[in-house]
């Protein structure tokens, strides 16, 4: 019914609008709205309804669920990166009082802490928040907790409302008006908002056994608002993505974001599919690794994926409780994309600069007898990776002082230094204590244990 922009081929168009109808359709959904965000950019919407000749645009409101969470999670993490807090806190040295004092903020954002899933009586999603007035009712009293903290992966609602009530705490003011001022007006995303404002579409449940409707509350929920008390548009939500993927330096910086989006509870399978991060859940689909988040609440379905290979990112929103899912339509629309309009590599640039002495570092080192090939990037990093075919390697960014800090893989966060002898001369390279020399297991100085004198030999 409707297809936005012409950035996309139109076989890709034609690709994504089939199957925002196949979900709209077999999904038995009043309406869908869904968008592509490529390289940062909204490059794509369409829309589906059930009324003949229209269809919602990408500024009507839907309710999100607990997409809410990343939002919340980005208002920890700024506290943290002003200073504010620590990650490792407990809990009660900035928000006291609570039974659960003792969880970290970690554990918290990363749903780590043990915490009970859900909030004690009345279903919070479908009731008012009046319901709820103080801490104290967010989680029943000697239920708290359900697993040891920090053992394994447990998703917590209440957990999220203890992290806006700590957003509180911290910056003096309701965690949404913070929202509002330090993230929202920044990234221009003024039609999210804690309740509904015109235009916005209302939330139904349809009949499992027949195709008829029924209306769905629209509830504030209080306390419990930022496990998933946001209404936005799909406009706002590909603004959201784009930050996510990038960052942006008023409100989070990007070294930050990829903080977010590292797992930070191990997975409970080998063959993974889904993990979790600081606020951002992590999926695995067919091999394409993808960070969001998805939510529902009674009426509403909201799905928002990223995927940093392929420089894409989809928002998907639709207004049925169940049968249609906006989670599945958003990692779908990135793949059909990827799959029609694969990412053109960046062209092959040599550096601007030739540093002499970091080109002689380069080529091949050895730990023991294991071959390595030492390469220079751009802005003075470095790749050190196994010459075994398919070994994964590390990259390391230049420090300061001259040495370097892995980013990923084994060695992300160990310290790279080049050790030199008395003459000015290297020496070697020291990796953790690991020694890397230009030839199998030589000098003998340099290597711990030192070296048999009499050199390699055959039999």
């Amino acid at each position: 019914m409707t297809d936005q922009y012409d950035d996309l081929l139109p076989t890709t168009r034609r690709a994504l609008l089939h199957r925002i109808a196949v979900a709209q359709a077999e999904g038995r959904t009043p309406s869908m709205v869904a968008a592509v965000v490529r390289d940062g950019r909204l490059v794509w919407s369409g829309a589906r309804s059930m009324i003949d000749g229209h269809a919602p645009t990408t500024d009507v409101q839907y309710r999100i669920g607990s997409i809410t969470k990343t939002f919340v999670a980005v208002l920890v993490l700024r506290l943290r990166d002003e200073g504010l807090l620590n990650l490792a806190d407990p809990l009660e040295r900035h928000l006291p009082g609570t039974p659960v004092g003792t969880v970290t903020v970690a554990q918290l954002l990363a749903h780590s802490g043990g915490l009970a899933a859900e909030s004690p009586g009345p279903w919070w999603e479908r009731t008012d928040g009046t319901l709820r007035p103080d801490l104290g009712a967010v989680l029943e009293p000697g239920q708290e907790s359900k697993h040891p903290a920090g053992r394994r992966y447990h998703y917590s609602n209440p957990g999220y409302a203890l992290l806006g009530a700590l957003i509180e705490r911290l910056r003096g003011e309701p965690w949404g008006e913070a929202l509002r001022r330090e993230v929202l007006a920044p990234l221009g995303m003024d039609r999210t908002t804690l309740l509904p404002e015109h235009p916005h579409a209302g939330g139904f449940a349809v009949h499992p056994w027949a195709d008829v409707m029924l209306p769905e509350p629209l509830t504030d929920t209080g306390l419990m608002g930022p496990a998933g008390q946001l209404w936005s548009t799909t406009a706002d939500l590909a603004r959201w993505a784009a930050f996510l993927a990038g960052g942006d330096g008023k409100v989070l910086a990007a070294d930050t974001l990829a903080e977010m989006r590292r797992p930070a509870v191990g997975t409970e399978t080998t063959d993974w599919s889904s993990s979790y991060g600081l606020g951002l859940q992590l999926a695995n689909r067919g091999g394409r690794l993808l960070y969001g988040h998805t939510g529902s609440m009674p009426g509403f379905t909201a799905g928002l994926w990223v995927s940093e290979a392929d420089g894409l990112a989809a928002v998907a929103v639709s207004n049925a409780t169940s049968g249609a899912s906006a989670q599945e339509l958003a990692a779908e629309l990135i793949r059909l994309t990827a799959e029609h309009e694969p990412r053109l590599p960046e062209p092959w640039r040599p550096l601007p600069a030739v540093d002499e002495e970091l080109l002689a570092l380069t080529g091949p080192w050895y730990w023991g007898a294991a071959p390595h090939t030492l390469r220079l990037r751009a802005d003075r990093g470095l790749d050190l990776a196994p010459s075994k075919p398919g070994a994964r390697g590390s990259r390391f960014r230049a420090e300061p002082d001259g040495t370097w800090t892995g980013l990923d893989n084994y060695y992300a966060g160990e310290t790279l230094r080049v050790v030199r002898a008395a003459d000015g001369s290297v020496s070697h390279l020291d990796l953790g204590t690991f020694v890397f020399t230009r030839e199998p297991y030589g000098p003998a100085d340099a290597v711990p244990g030192g070296v048999d004198p009499q050199g390699w030999r055959g039999y």
